[in-house]
């Protein structure tokens, strides 16, 4: 009797323990990061959990770049890890929110919804000047995003596939 107790009990705790985990989200996308600092462009994998953000491009079957975001750090294959605030300055631009580069790969809006412009489909766009720092426009649809700064020469596009 004790026994049946025990294996029932085990077996309820680990159905569920499992409950409430959102499973991690990856999507095979086309990849372009291009800023001052660093050029990328080609098939890759994002793979996005509520905890973390990882993106992965490869050229002819390589793997070229690997970018792991947490919640306090970025590690990037050609740089060393670093606080967000330290990568912006870095690698993008000192100016940005330091959750930008995360908000973009989970395709939610940045600078907390400023200017937001939501369309009926889910989609919405994002248009952001700050006079001599920034000109950005971002846009996200169900088939890419896409964060433009002009004024920085900054590109990050993703486009599923």
């Amino acid at each position: 009797m004790i026994k049946r107790a025990v294996l029932a009990l085990s077996i309820l705790t680990l159905l569920t323990a499992c409950v409430g985990l959102k499973p991690k989200r990856e999507e095979s996308a086309f990849i372009v990061i291009k800023t001052p600092k660093i050029k990328y462009a080609d098939m890759g994998f994002v793979t996005a959990s509520p905890s973390d953000v990882k993106v992965e491009i490869y050229g002819a079957g390589q793997p070229l770049m690997k970018l792991e975001i947490g919640g306090l750090n970025i590690c990037m294959s050609k740089f060393k890890c670093m606080d967000k605030v330290a990568f912006n300055e870095r690698v993008l631009n000192g100016a940005y929110d330091k959750d930008l580069l995360e908000n973009i790969f989970r395709g939610e809006p940045i600078f907390r919804g400023e200017n937001i412009e939501k369309n009926r489909d889910g989609s919405f766009s994002q248009k952001l000047t700050k006079e001599g720092i920034y000109d950005i426009s971002y846009s996200v649809n169900q088939k890419e995003r896409v964060f433009r700064d002009k004024l920085n020469q900054i590109l990050i596009k993703v486009r599923k596939q």
